[in-house]
């Protein structure tokens, strides 16, 4: 960013204020992606359509703004990057997952992104370990198990491949995390480069859902799951945008305790929405979830820079 935030933009309770809203709008994603799927539209056609959203949005919201999509070497390798990351490969995934297992449980495993966002971040040197973030660690893969092994965890047992999944999809965010706290040059413009990410992710999408014979038309007149890939489509080129900059003024591993509160809200909207209910292994899992989160605090001087 060119110009730095100062005054309340440059505040613990701003940045807070972000992760918060955040982690609600995020968390609303999950039964909308379960909403998604009620007409049996093939997942990289949902994740397709969810993206044309979020690059038609962005596209005229660069262009009302004055924001040009830079076109620099960098900037053209973190767009393909960041959209393969942050869309192709986990988006996908998550559509799959969605019809599969519940809009909670779901929420629950993307919460190991700030979990496997602090490894690597602790691998490249980016951020220090400590011997309680080791133990948030321990207690998040602790909580993953306690959704799969139970036998009476899950509603059907083969929803347990579907965590794992999910858990991978995760693991593509956090690599995502990490990118965009190395390799976002200094002067980009956030929404700039969310809008440049979704580009690319549809000039990846495209041949996919072609070569793969999943391409369907957004249903018409429009269906409760053709407004839900909407919805997400929009929240998510807001979120994104909202999430990369926290990335930028706090550091990957704050900006990925977002997780954190997606996962009370993703159980929380699955609740309200779909009535869901769940085991007393899910609860459990989510308890011990929401410690290890805890302990993986950011280091003390993240949002100061």
């Amino acid at each position: 960013m060119t110009i730095p935030p100062s005054g309340f933009f440059a505040s613990k309770a701003w940045h807070f204020t972000i992760l918060i809203l955040l982690g609600v709008f995020w968390g609303l994603s999950f039964s909308l992606a379960r909403m998604s799927t009620e007409d049996a539209m093939h997942p990289i056609s949902i994740n397709y359509w969810a993206c044309v959203t979020s690059a038609v949005g962005l596209v005229v919201f660069c262009a009302l703004t004055g924001r040009p999509i830079r076109k620099e070497k960098a900037f053209l390798q973190l767009y393909f990057i960041c959209g393969l990351l942050g869309s192709v490969i986990p988006g996908t995934l998550y559509f799959y997952a969605a019809s599969q297992v519940s809009a909670g449980v779901l929420s629950i495993t993307v919460a190991t992104v700030p979990l496997t966002t602090f490894v690597g971040a602790a691998f490249f040197r980016i951020e220090k370990p400590s011997l309680l973030r080791v133990l948030g660690v321990i207690l998040g893969i602790l909580s993953i198990a306690l959704l799969v092994l139970p036998e009476t965890s899950l509603p059907e047992p083969s929803a347990a491949f579907w965590v794992f999944v999910m858990v991978l999809a995760a693991g593509c965010y956090a690599v995502e995390n990490l990118v965009i706290a190395a390799k976002m040059p200094p002067d980009a413009d956030i929404m700039s480069v969310v809008c440049g990410m979704f580009i690319a992710s549809l000039l990846m999408l495209t041949p996919i859902v072609w070569l793969t014979d999943a391409f369907v038309m957004m249903p018409w007149p429009m269906t409760a799951p053709g407004w839900a890939i909407i919805a997400m489509g929009l929240i998510t080129a807001i979120a994104y945008g909202g999430f990369y900059y926290l990335v930028v003024i706090s550091g990957p591993v704050f900006a990925s305790q977002c997780a954190y509160l997606v996962t009370l809200a993703g159980v929380f909207w699955g609740i309200v929405i779909y009535e869901e209910s769940h085991s007393a292994w899910v609860w459990v899992s989510l308890t011990v979830m929401i410690l290890a989160l805890v302990l993986v605090q950011p280091r003390a001087n993240t949002i100061s820079h």
